[in-house]
């Protein structure tokens, strides 16, 4: 079984090995569906025959971009097994959306021994996981009495929707944005909540983009790879981000065997988006693409391989002509580049090679490779942002796509990440918050003790100054992120426990996470089996669908599901006829896709939908490019920067760097400059901590969804990747069990020794479930026991991949 299962999870896996190694009765999920349960909800009767099953359509609503159907055969009330698409010619094209193994296992995460079985409230401290059982009428009315005591109290800014991605792509359902939800709407009809600004995947690209592009940066689809010459991806890994057959590792191989084109990988970790794919690997230090950009940047202006045509019609600030007046001379980039600029330094190969661990070769022969394919699509994924000045590293990937003219064209793109085509669809209206202002996502820990203290400019806060109130409730949907996905865990747990700053913490959740020990009241919400609900795909290059998720099996124990918990909280606060106009559940989802039919009369009917389970469409363009109509039109199709050009200099950034407050070694930056950062390479504690630290999205989670999940733990165990040379050095062995460590914290776990991993650099993938010891030792993997609330300068964003560690064997500690 084991052998199976890491067969099955293999980069090199094809699809029509899958169909060979498994049953035609479910493919993997007769492998997941084999195994007996640790529980069930209810006896079950003797064998039913196939015929007594039926099947439901669902799907797999976690957030990986993609949003699976899955097929449930239910008899006598359960999922006895679960299978995934099954419509289509399988045609690239018209390709069967099959889920992978963590998906098929979703019948192991509805009947969890983890599950929440009904309505708990706190008996211990935060954290312990002590609880006692209590109605679902007593946590109702715990939650509207407090709700409404700290609003009076404090105001509605003391009320905090948190980050939570557990149920993604749903329409009643959805946990993200918390602005998008059911909850929101609940707040928003009965005073307002304090809103939040970015995300915990993008904030520093979404931010640093924005000041080149303006607004959200798109990039060509991944579809569009078959015009393409040359794959160059910085830190993209869809093999285990978006690895699903409704992810985008299928249109990235399809696409790059039509056009044969080499692909690139620069990552300190070789990833399974390489795995035997990639023509060449460039392992990189972590926080030094910048500096690597650079350098490449100096091979094309020096070797005249830049589109001079394009910079000088498209772009503002590549060179001093194109300048705006505000800014000093020798401030454009290519200044910089060539060292005129104001640090004199020329970002030559030579330079950037001790700084990115690149051999000088290398540099020189990428950057020609990049300067010399036409057209070359540069992508990056979003781990190279999650860094401490990840802002500027984004836009700098970007400078790739910019100097060479791919910008708008097929084949080229725009250095962002890839983007999809989509189906438009009417969500759930949500009435407009009443309180203005809001805080980056990242900072919530810091609003619940200096909330009053914290500023515009020096914290980020936007709608005003500064906040008036600390954060006094917090509402925790399908997230993890109270705990096992904020950075800095310890500092984290100390600021919960204190139940006199924030007072009240209500966690909605299907099963006992690590962040649902520290609510105060928590609530069983149901799964995706156990309800009915449209689910929009997100990442599917040119084959966008969605599917109509039936509720396939009854509430398992007391469970119930948001719109009806909502629904009761607003009938407390006097609002239950705002919030429902009258409507159930069912009723909104018939609703909302009548109004969606209105836009598109084409989509077949509710019950033909219901019926069928999925609909699939084809981009009409083929492809989807990303500023095309810029490309063909700048003057009729402005970007929505100021000048309405691409904007290499940044007159907004100039100003933002003289206004605002900064932590010493922080830097905001009206160029795309590098700057060393605080826990990178050449960080002095590297001569406590010598070991580079840096995350990624493992296969076996979706960030923390599955992470309970005993199969897929076994088949793709948590471990510390380490580099043979950093191993020997410590006289670590692979499979020994070490101490990973810093001042913030220590994590038990063993180690993968692999030539995976490039010297001085140690990786933790991302999400496994936090499991404490009662000394500060973590002992189930998760990072954030090591990374820092420190946020990144401009975002006010998470670097969880800067960090410094030292690593010993725990029998030597």
């Amino acid at each position: 079984m084991k052998k199976k299962l890491k067969q099955l999870l293999s980069p090199n896996f094809s699809r029509r090995d899958f169909m060979k190694s498994t049953s035609a009765v479910g493919g993997l999920a007769a492998v997941a569906g084999s195994i007996s349960l640790p529980f069930k909800s209810s006896p079950v009767a003797a064998a039913t025959t196939p015929s007594e099953e039926k099947v439901v359509w669902s799907a797999c609503t976690v957030n990986c971009g993609s949003r699976c159907p899955l097929r449930m055969h239910v008899a006598d009330g359960e999922i006895k097994w679960v299978e995934t698409d099954n419509t289509g010619d399988d045609e690239y094209g018209n390709h069967q959306v099959r889920a992978c193994l963590r998906g098929r296992s979703m019948r192991r995460r509805v009947y969890n021994p983890d599950r929440l079985k009904y309505p708990m409230k706190r008996v211990g401290k935060r954290g312990e996981g002590k609880f006692k059982r209590i109605s679902w009428e007593e946590a109702y009315d715990e939650i509207a009495n407090n709700l409404t005591r700290i609003r009076k109290d404090y105001g509605s800014e003391a009320v905090y929707l948190n980050y939570g991605t557990g149920t993604l792509g749903g329409t009643v359902t959805k946990s993200w944005p918390p602005g998008g939800t059911l909850i929101a709407r609940l707040m928003n009809l009965s005073g307002g909540y304090l809103n939040h600004y970015g995300d915990y995947s993008t904030a520093q690209i979404a931010a640093g983009l924005n000041y080149t592009y303006g607004g959200w940066a798109s990039n060509n689809s991944f579809s569009d790879l078959e015009n393409t010459k040359l794959i160059v991806q910085f830190g993209n890994n869809p093999a285990e981000t978006r690895m699903s057959g409704g992810g985008l590792i299928h249109h990235l191989m399809e696409s790059k065997a039509r056009s044969n084109a080499k692909m690139i990988m620069i990552d300190p970790r070789y990833n399974d988006t390489a795995g035997g794919r990639e023509d060449q690997w460039i392992p990189i230090r972590p926080g030094t693409d910048t500096a690597l950009v650079a350098a490449i940047a100096h091979v094309l202006i020096t070797e005249n391989m830049v589109d001079q045509p394009f910079l000088d019609k498209y772009c503002v600030g590549y060179d001093e002509k194109t300048l705006p007046a505000s800014a000093p001379a020798n401030s454009d980039y290519k200044s910089y580049i060539l060292g005129k600029g104001e640090d004199g330094i020329e970002k030559t190969p030579a330079w950037a090679s001790p700084i990115t661990g690149i051999p000088v070769d290398i540099i020189v022969k990428l950057a020609r490779e990049i300067g010399q394919a036409k057209p070359c699509a540069i992508f990056q994924g979003w781990g190279l942002q999650r860094t401490a000045n990840g802002e500027i590293a984004s836009r700098a990937i970007a400078m790739l796509a910019l100097l060479t003219g791919n910008l708008g064209i097929n084949g080229g793109g725009s250095g962002a990440r890839e983007s999809d085509y989509n189906i438009p669809f009417v969500r759930f209206p949500i009435p407009e918050n009443p309180v203005k202002t809001s805080i980056s996502m990242f900072l919530w820990t810091d609003a619940i003790i200096r909330g009053p203290e914290m500023t515009a400019t020096k914290d980020g806060v936007r709608g005003k100054d500064k906040l008036d109130v600390p954060i006094k409730f917090i509402w925790n949907y399908a997230g993890n992120c109270l705990i096992n996905q904020h950075s800095d865990i310890n500092r984290t747990h100390e600021i919960l426990q204190d139940d006199k700053a924030c007072e009240m913490i209500v966690v909605i959740d299907n099963h006992m996470t690590s962040s649902a020990k520290y609510a105060d009241i928590l609530l069983p919400d149901l799964t995706t089996s156990e309800q009915a609900d449209f689910c929009m795909d997100t990442k599917a290059a040119n084959m966008p669908y969605f599917i109509y998720a039936d509720k396939a099996i009854e509430p398992q124990f007391e469970a119930r599901g948001i719109y009806e918990m909502c629904t009761e909280i607003a009938k407390r606060l006097g609002i239950e006829k705002e919030f429902t106009e009258g409507r159930d559940q069912q009723g909104w989802l018939e609703h909302l896709y009548k109004l969606t039919r209105a836009n598109d009369p084409s989509l077949p009917d509710f019950e033909t939908v219901r019926k069928q389970g999925i609909v699939k469409r084809r981009d009409p363009n083929g492809h989807f490019v990303a500023y095309k109509a810029f490309r063909d039109n700048p003057e009729q199709n402005p970007l929505s920067t100021p000048s309405g050009k691409v904007e290499i200099y940044s007159e907004r950034l100039a100003n933002i760097a003289k206004e605002w407050e900064l932590p010493e070694g922080d830097v905001i930056h009206p160029l795309p400059v590098y700057v060393s950062t605080a826990e990178g390479w050449d960080d002095p504690n590297r001569s406590k901590y010598p070991l580079q630290l840096t995350g990624f999205h493992y296969k076996a989670r979706c960030h923390s969804t599955y992470g309970n999940v005993d199969i897929i733990k076994e088949a793709a165990p948590q471990e510390m990747w380490m580099n043979p040379v950093d191993a020997e050095q410590r006289g670590v062995k692979n499979g020994d069990l070490i101490r990973i460590f810093n001042d913030r914290g220590e994590v038990h776990i063993n180690a993968k020794v692999t030539p995976r991993m490039m010297p001085g650099v140690v990786a933790l993938g991302e999400g496994a479930w936090y499991a404490p010891d009662g000394q500060k030792v973590d002992h189930g993997g998760c990072i954030n026991v090591l990374t820092t609330q420190r946020p990144s300068p401009l975002a006010k964003g998470n670097p969880q991949h800067t960090n410094l560690v030292e690593v010993q064997l725990v029998n030597k500690a």
